[in-house]
């Protein structure tokens, strides 16, 4: 399933307090803004349900990373994150890409767009999900291959 290249995929930007969620065209092209969702109990009920209601057969979750690459602890906390995600919506793959300036580029985006204050940070979780979805789709575009890296699920045993 994880070399499918037709479908809606979804893009996740997880951060502290918000899980910005865009989703794709079926043909990969186009990512969109979805919703954004509380980081809270319950959160990855919502994101499964995302997944199904839009029929997505693939996620893709940034995956921050500092500027020479490396991966401090908020990477860890994304690959938890992202382990939990893919032991949730199993069969469908989750996939890891770095997100390295995502933000900036969407606060970027949005600013151009005359969008200030609250009203930016409103929906800039989107807008980075967008970002980062928009990245693999060109890059599966690019190469005819998935991007980022597979996530196993996670150990479901307590």
């Amino acid at each position: 399933m994880d070399d499918e290249l037709y479908g809606v995929r979804l893009g996740i930007d997880p951060g502290d307090a918000r899980i910005g969620v865009a989703s794709s065209d079926p043909s990969g092209v186009l990512a969109t803004p979805v919703e954004t969702v509380a980081r809270a109990e319950g959160d990855l009920d919502r994101l499964a349900a995302l997944q199904e209601e839009l029929g997505a057969v693939r996620i893709y979750v940034g995956l921050p990373r500092s500027m020479s690459g490396g991966e401090g602890p908020s990477a860890g906390k994304v690959r938890a994150f992202a382990r939990e995600l893919s032991t949730r919506v199993q069969p469908v793959p989750v996939r890891l890409c770095d997100e390295r300036l995502s933000t900036v580029t969407a606060e970027g985006q949005l600013r151009a767009q005359g969008r200030k204050g609250r009203k930016r940070r409103a929906v800039v979780d989107q807008a980075a999900a967008v970002v980062i979805l928009q990245g693999a789709l060109d890059r599966e575009q690019r190469t005819g291959t998935c991007a980022g890296e597979l996530v196993p699920p996670g150990d479901t045993r307590s």
